[in-house]
């Protein structure tokens, strides 16, 4: 198949808009036990008078409330008892002037009776009741129709059902409700390298997330999902899976295929069957969409990646799901904020960045959490995003920004942790977490973490940082007043190779010539092989330069330590420089070069803050100890 490129990029509105024609909505009649969480289609009038009758609101006695005036402790008023009235009898005594008759809460109030005295204000024997305290007409009675008369509106069109107003429709006697019908959304996912959860990796496959968190923002907003599995990137098969969607659900969605790539045949197969109303939207995360229609359905064709699905299914397909359920589009909150760092952009389209909130003493700043495209945990660690537009270019750190939260509520944590991510903090969350305190940890490496302590953001920063002396972090923290070193563990770094290491490396020195995975400039990890590399050029009269041209790879970066392992279980790498755990972890070998110090930096200003304490108790406990132990690490 050939290349299809996009056509005329349309605005995030514009592709809104596109979708308005398909807001139709309709109702069903519901049993009433089952309408919580609907909306409602219709106003809902009061058949009957609620209570229907007048009727006690306290346990006591039905009385003449006359009789009673004048009645104090010392000067009871007494009555003569008439007999009781249970809740469901039908009264036939009657309340004559110096009588009264017992009563329960929600009895039929007897005739001639006007008011109704607390049982706690009265004494018996049985024939009569003393009366201690007056009452005036009608205190303690509840009369017909109080509550709600007859032929009242009692609750509006469009109003959403909970607990409260489930109440209401039982107590005017409605058995069933009718409500918006919510609608069915079809959801299948594209692409030959999709397994379904549960299922074994085979190499080149991955887990389809997209129907599952697709699925779960349907329910969220209001509709019903209807899983129709994988489909494979064939013609026919996309062809076959979308009519057969269309004769089960009000909204076809799919995810994966819609890019201008050659294997990608949405474009061409949807607009065989029906016709393209949208193809590319002028933003980020989220270009490559289609909107469409197939035989009088909306036909969403969402993007692969996750945070791009989620993203313009929450933007685009969400308000249409939640109109057509009767729900009212979420109101967005926004929060002000500062740019915590200097941000770069294409410019060209509209960008919509995740970012994470933190706190410092001058008020909110976002933090960005972009993780690229492919990322399923960009959106798990934002707060909510920056909505930036298509001619921006930069955000300066700093900068005044809205954020458009989530959430109702800002959740910050006891303890906030930027830097460079290692399972040992995953160990101390958990163990945190038993002492009763959150913490939030942002992953963006040990100098970030550095550059967050020095501007009062974080509480504390996990660093691993190694100077040309061959020091460990002491070095990067001298300088940044208000800073205090707390050392943490050691982990055992080295080569990582295949297991059994087959090409029998031994070192350093067996690098050039090997296929080699990298580390990003800047961590820790990639500062110690530059080290050591020029150690070995040093030894063969050599320049760094000239070395690292000789290492394949060299310039290959990865991000984490897994990546470095993944690339060398799959093939793509011979050898690359990683902790030992993850190496055991994955079942590689692995040649040990050095210990790494991975410390802690705690900004002054927060070592009395309980959660730090606590973080200073956990460090120092053998039960963490023993945690980091079974990590392969050491204190």
């Amino acid at each position: 198949m050939s290349r299809k490129e996009f056509r005329r990029l349309v605005s995030l509105e514009d592709a809104r808009k596109a979708l308005e024609p398909f807001y139709r909505r309709s109702a069903e009649s519901v049993p009433l036990g089952e309408c919580y969480g609907r909306t409602l289609a219709e106003d809902v009038y009061s058949r009957v008078d609620v209570p229907g009758f007048d009727r006690a609101s306290m346990d006591g006695y039905a009385v003449k409330a006359a009789d009673t005036w004048g009645a104090d402790e010392e000067s009871p008023r007494t009555l003569k008892l008439i007999g009781a009235i249970h809740a469901g009898d039908r009264p036939t005594l009657a309340v004559e002037a110096g009588t009264a008759a017992e009563i329960a809460t929600g009895a039929v109030m007897p005739a001639g009776a006007n008011a109704v005295v607390m049982v706690e204000n009265t004494d018996s024997d049985g024939s009569y009741v003393n009366v201690r305290k007056p009452v005036t007409p009608g205190e303690n009675v509840m009369h017909t129709g109080a509550d709600v008369m007859m032929g009242e509106l009692v609750l509006r069109k469009d109003t959403r059902l909970t607990s409260r107003e489930v109440s209401v429709l039982a107590a005017v006697g409605l058995d069933y409700v009718n409500v918006y019908r919510m609608p069915i959304v079809a959801i299948m996912s594209t692409g030959n390298e999709l397994t379904p959860p549960g299922t074994r990796l085979e190499p080149g496959q991955i887990y389809d997330v997209n129907a599952y968190a697709v699925g779960a923002g349907v329910r969220e907003s209001g509709g019903i999902p209807l899983y129709l599995g994988i489909v494979r990137d064939t013609p026919e098969e996309f062809r076959k899976a979308v009519l057969d969607a269309t004769k089960k659900a009000d909204i076809i969605l799919t995810s994966g295929s819609t890019s201008a790539g050659s294997s990608d045949m949405m474009f061409s197969t949807v607009g065989s069957v029906g016709r393209i109303l949208v193809h590319g939207i002028k933003i980020k995360p989220g270009k490559p969409t289609i909107i469409g229609e197939v035989e009088g359905k909306p036909f969403i064709g969402l993007p692969g990646y996750p945070s791009s699905a989620l993203t313009i299914f929450n933007e685009v397909v969400a308000p249409m799901v939640r109109h057509m359920s009767g729900r009212r589009d979420k109101a967005i909150r926004e929060a002000s904020a500062r740019m915590a760092l200097r941000v770069t952009l294409e410019g060209g389209r509209e960008v919509l960045l995740p970012v994470g909130l933190l706190r410092a003493p001058e008020g909110l700043y976002a933090y960005p959490v972009e993780k690229g495209s492919g990322a399923v945990s960009a959106l798990l660690d934002a707060d909510g995003y920056v909505e930036i537009g298509e001619e921006a270019r930069v955000i300066e750190e700093g900068e005044p920004v809205k954020v458009r939260l989530f959430s109702d509520e800002i959740a910050f944590p006891d303890l906030l942790i930027i830097g460079s991510h290692c399972l040992g903090i995953d160990a101390i969350v958990r163990m945190m977490a038993d002492r009763g305190y959150t913490v939030r940890s942002i992953n963006v490496g040990s100098m970030g973490g550095l550059r967050a302590i020095r501007k009062g953001i974080a509480d504390v920063a996990g660093i691993h940082l190694l100077d040309e002396s061959g020091t460990y972090n002491e070095p990067f923290v001298r300088d940044i007043p208000g800073a205090v070193l707390v050392k943490g563990y050691i982990r055992e770094q080295g080569l990582i190779v295949a297991r059994g290491n087959p090409l029998n490396i031994k070192g350093i020195a067996d690098l050039p010539g090997r296929r080699f995975i990298n580390r990003t400039k800047g961590s820790g990890t990639r500062t110690l092989l530059d080290l050591e590399l020029k150690k070995l050029a040093d030894e063969r009269h050599t320049t760094l330069k000239a070395l690292a041209e000789s290492i394949p790879g060299y310039d290959v970066e990865a991000k984490t330590h897994s990546a470095v392992a993944s690339a060398i279980l799959t093939g793509k790498a011979d050898v690359g420089l990683g902790i030992k755990t993850v190496a055991d972890q994955n079942g590689l070998g692995f040649i040990p070069l050095r210990d790494e110090e991975y410390d802690f930096v705690i900004n002054k200003n927060s070592l009395d803050k309980p959660a730090v304490r606590a973080l200073l108790d956990v460090l120092s406990s053998s039960e963490f100890k023993l945690s980091i132990g079974r990590l392969g690490y050491r204190v």
